[in-house]
């Protein structure tokens, strides 16, 4: 519709739009609003050029439901065109769901504004990524920045400081360009009947079809050849959030190790299962394996080969080979292998961690300690396992483990073509009956019982809290490495703390035993758990799981059942750090947490000041205790403790810039 007239303005401008854009019913576009082509406005959404004016959106952009864009009488941003406008969005971005743009405000081309984000009075330059919840306001973003979630960048110097956007970033953002042009392409074919007539014809006789000849629904399936254990590997990675690829090399590239990628374009488990049998077909002849990425973490979590030159299509491998180089533990999805039968696949052997490495074609080395030499990481070598043979592997190290009894052993796994270990696992220690073979397949045969996988089945363990396993868990799921620490109680006044040993798995269960494996071993000491960001080469996490003095008897907590019971962690705050257990509290506000949360992901430090009165008004603040942590739930319970110290006082938030030495926030979160 036309814009009202108004006392600034009664020109009654009405919107432009070019007739490739789709602009759905349930949007609402008032005043002078230039509309470029093949853009999309999706439903909910509202466009007012009714104070600030003109508003121009750019060719093949799209905004997403529940946009507001709207500006102030006065002020105005410069165009590409040269032209003053109140709003500019450029071509190819994206303003994704309730995102609000407020004029005057600059959206440069090839942007992507997240879930809630706002950009007021300020200009975000081309191919910037601006994610969820984030305040862009008073400042001008230079091109090709990144802003993480929940960012508050409110003057020049965070601008200055952003990093840059990552390729990986830009696809993502294309992507979801590319995804809304299909849907305006979509739209329109919906409301017209020459377009959109044969289509539900084709549909209603494929569905005659697969009534008559598939009344189950998996005729595809049941069509394919693929044999169950490759069916069981897909599901399993699907079914834990990570995607799926293929990669496939002849007998030359093979040895070389230079694998050509296949594609896998399906959606869902069915349409990826069918074009992996038929990808199976395509190359037969060659090596196929089986790729697992985890989106989040960016990283490859499995790589299983389920096809070699001499076997049929969709049969087993002659031997399955697993190269996870990230999880070994991580075979079938569950932390156990195939294969083998008549060793036990309880989760208190380590059977499946070896035919891992022997399969994936590493050699496997033996060695032991006592109790002193384990101290001083003096282990002494046993004689390597030479064999390619999974049982003889297995007889062998089951005979170290009964020569070497009362001592610790471990297993390492060493890549003889890089000659560098890629594991060491620990698969006995003095007074455990570290046997590996298991005939029975009734129970275990180790103390340890099982760790929940995350669908929240009760935990058992024989030491760790359940708040310290689902920081393991937050940790591991974010890509970060586990590390563990100890100290004496002299050691621990000094903050003199010695390394456990290293933690080189991300299976969540060699992690957790690992870090009972180091508590154990320094029983009557603090024993700290570590979270590491490897690639920027910082801590992220510093947690203290054992004291002197504390009972590490069994016992059973259940966190998160399916009744909706937990336990203590009554709420959690999820950061950039991890999963946090802070508990809520009635002085902190959604605000300041935001506040807090955007302050630690920009890595500024937090500080807190109070003032009664009488100090407020001279302006002589004095500090609270200081907040060395970083995690954030430390951090809330740290300005909780000083909101209720100083209760009826003033009191302020401080975000630091440690390296400028420079304040960047002060904002009062209480007041008398």
């Amino acid at each position: 519709m036309a814009a009202p007239p108004t006392p600034w303005s009664k020109n009654l401008a009405e919107p432009t739009v070019d007739d490739t854009a789709y602009i759905h019913s349930f949007s609402n576009l008032i005043g002078d609003v230039k509309v470029g082509a093949n853009v999309l406005v999706a439903p909910g959404t509202s466009i007012r050029a009714d104070e600030g004016t003109p508003f121009y959106i750019g060719d093949g952009s799209n905004i997403q439901d529940g946009v507001v864009v709207h500006g102030l009488e006065q002020g105005r941003v410069q165009g590409d065109d040269g032209k003053e406008y109140s709003v500019w969005i450029g071509a190819d971005s994206c303003i994704t769901h309730l995102a609000l743009i407020h004029g005057p405000a600059y959206v440069g081309n090839n942007c992507f504004i997240g879930f809630r984000s706002t950009v007021f009075n300020a200009r975000v330059g081309d191919g910037c990524i601006v994610m969820m919840h984030a305040l862009i306001q008073d400042v001008e973003i230079p091109p090709g920045k990144y802003i993480p979630s929940g960012a508050v960048i409110t003057n020049q110097q965070q601008a200055d400081r952003l990093p840059d956007v990552q390729p990986e970033d830009r696809e993502f953002a294309a992507h979801v360009v590319h995804v809304n042009e299909a849907l305006a392409a979509g739209y329109h074919c919906s409301q017209n009947s020459a377009c959109i007539n044969p289509i539900r014809e084709q549909n209603q006789a494929s569905g005659r079809v697969a009534t008559s000849n598939h009344s189950n629904g998996y005729q595809s399936e049941n069509n394919m050849t693929l044999n169950t254990d490759i069916t069981n590997q897909v599901r399993s990675l699907l079914r834990q959030g990570y995607t799926v690829s293929i990669e496939h090399a002849n007998a030359r590239r093979f040895k070389t190790k230079s694998w050509l990628t296949g594609s896998l374009q399906g959606n869902n488990e069915n349409t990826i299962l069918k074009e992996l049998d038929g990808l199976l077909h395509e190359y037969q002849g060659e090596y196929v394996r089986l790729i697992g990425v985890d989106p989040q973490a960016k990283r490859r979590v499995a790589e299983i080969i389920i096809q070699r030159p001499e076997d049929t299509p969709g049969q087993p491998a002659s031997v399955t080979t697993v190269s996870a180089k990230v999880d070994l533990g991580s075979v079938n999805g569950n932390g156990k292998a195939n294969g083998a039968s008549g060793y036990s696949q309880g989760n208190g052997d380590w059977t499946g961690e070896i035919r891992s490495l022997i399969q994936a074609g590493y050699n496997i080395g033996v060695e032991h300690a006592d109790k002193r030499r384990f101290r001083t990481k003096s282990w002494l070598t046993a004689p390597s396992v030479t064999t390619n043979s999974i049982n003889q592997a297995l007889n062998q190290i089951q005979g170290y483990l009964h020569e070497f009894d009362g001592e610790y052993v471990q297993i390492v796994g060493v890549d003889p073509q890089a000659k560098r270990r890629i594991a060491e696992i620990i698969i006995q220690r003095p007074g455990e009956n570290g046997v590996v073979v298991n005939s029975s397949n009734n129970g275990a045969s180790s103390s340890y019982s099982s760790y929940s996988n995350g669908n929240g089945s009760a935990i058992s363990s024989s030491s760790l809290s359940a708040e310290a396993i689902q920081q393991v868990r937050s940790l591991l799921a974010q890509g970060y490495q586990i590390g563990t620490e100890h100290a004496d109680k002299r050691r621990f006044r000094t903050k003199s703390w010695k390394s456990c040993s290293p933690i080189t798995s991300t299976n969540e269960r060699q992690v957790i035993r690992a870090l009972e494996g180091c508590m154990q071993d320094h029983a009557g000491e603090y024993v700290r758990l570590i979270g590491i960001d490897t690639n920027a080469k910082r801590r992220v996490l510093e947690m203290i799981i054992q004291r002197p003095g504390d009972n590490n008897s069994s016992t059973t907590r259940s966190v998160g059942n399916n009744n909706g019971s937990s336990n203590s962690i009554s709420s959690s705050v999820s950061s950039n750090y991890g999963t946090s257990t802070y508990g809520g509290s009635s002085s902190l506000d959604s605000e300041t947490i935001s506040q807090v949360r955007s302050l630690l992901a920009q890595g500024y430090q937090i500080g807190t000041e109070h003032a009664n009165k009488r100090r407020f008004r001279t302006k002589s603040w004095k500090s609270c205790s200081p907040i060395e942590s970083t995690n954030e739930s430390q951090v809330l319970n740290a300005l909780e403790g000083c909101l209720k110290d100083h209760a009826g006082e003033y009191v302020r938030l401080i975000g630091i810039d440690t390296n400028a030495k420079r304040r960047v926030l002060e904002t009062i979160i209480q007041r008398p």
